[in-house]
């Protein structure tokens, strides 16, 4: 049976859907030694089809990892600056994976990663707003920081969806919360804090709708179980907000 290009490509964990079509349209993609266009289709069963010259092979089995990621890696595949990065903790992950979204070099915590082309567009996508749940570290402001940060705000000229906050303790001049959002802003949290004068010292994702990080130690990783795969794949119907 014949199917879109990109969606043979996703479905052999070579690259996303979007991904999949850039490579088409860089003539990089070939179907029985002939360039791909974009829109072409073809029968994974039948025909050959290549990307830079290499032919695909079976569908590799999904992986799906957890990763706790320490301050000071950067999450991209590679870093034209030379820094770590998040796959350079991946010792033993028996196949290639790809970062699900991304945490800052000075964030740690929850980051996914999977082979899976098309659950990285699902959770990447806005319209399915899973919460992401952050642990932030800031010098105590005198103004409330959970009145401060759940009230209405823009960034870029346009409004964040609302975000829910708690008060987890006071220590030493330090005040620590937990920070809910649904979105996906370039930095958001940091700017966050920085519009309303905020000193933050320490952003960690600890939970990602239910999927918590829990006790897994930073820089470790672990394959998710069978059932929170099933739970990622359920978003996009169910639209959880954690």
């Amino acid at each position: 049976m014949k199917e879109r290009l990109q969606k043979i490509l996703s479905a052999s964990g070579v690259c996303s859907r979007r991904k999949g079509e850039e490579l088409i349209a860089q003539g990089l993609v070939t179907v029985n030694g002939q360039k791909a266009q974009v829109g072409d289709s073809a029968d994974p069963e039948k025909d050959i089809i290549a990307v830079r010259g290499k032919p695909l092979g079976q569908s590799p089995p999904g992986l799906y990892i957890m990763l706790h990621k320490p301050r000071g890696y950067v999450t991209t595949v590679q870093d034209e600056k030379g820094r770590k990065t998040v796959l350079d903790l991946l010792s033993g992950v028996p196949g290639r994976v790809y970062p699900v979204g991304r945490l800052d070099m000075d964030s740690e915590g929850l980051l996914l990663l999977t082979n899976d082309g098309d659950l990285t567009l699902q959770l990447t996508h806005p319209s399915h707003e899973v919460g992401k749940e952050y642990l932030l570290e800031l010098d105590t402001p005198e103004e409330d920081p959970v009145v401060g940060l759940t009230r209405p705000m823009s960034l870029d000229g346009r409004p964040l969806a609302p975000v829910q906050a708690k008060r987890v303790k006071e220590e030493k001049g330090r005040t620590f919360l937990l920070l809910t959002i649904h979105e996906g802003r370039n930095r958001q949290i940091r700017r966050m804090c920085q519009q309303r004068g905020y000193r933050l010292r320490r952003l960690k994702r600890v939970a990602m709708g239910r999927l918590s990080l829990g006790d897994l130690p930073p820089g470790k990783w672990r394959h998710l179980t069978a059932g929170e795969v099933a739970y990622l794949k359920n978003l996009g119907s169910i639209k959880d907000r954690g």
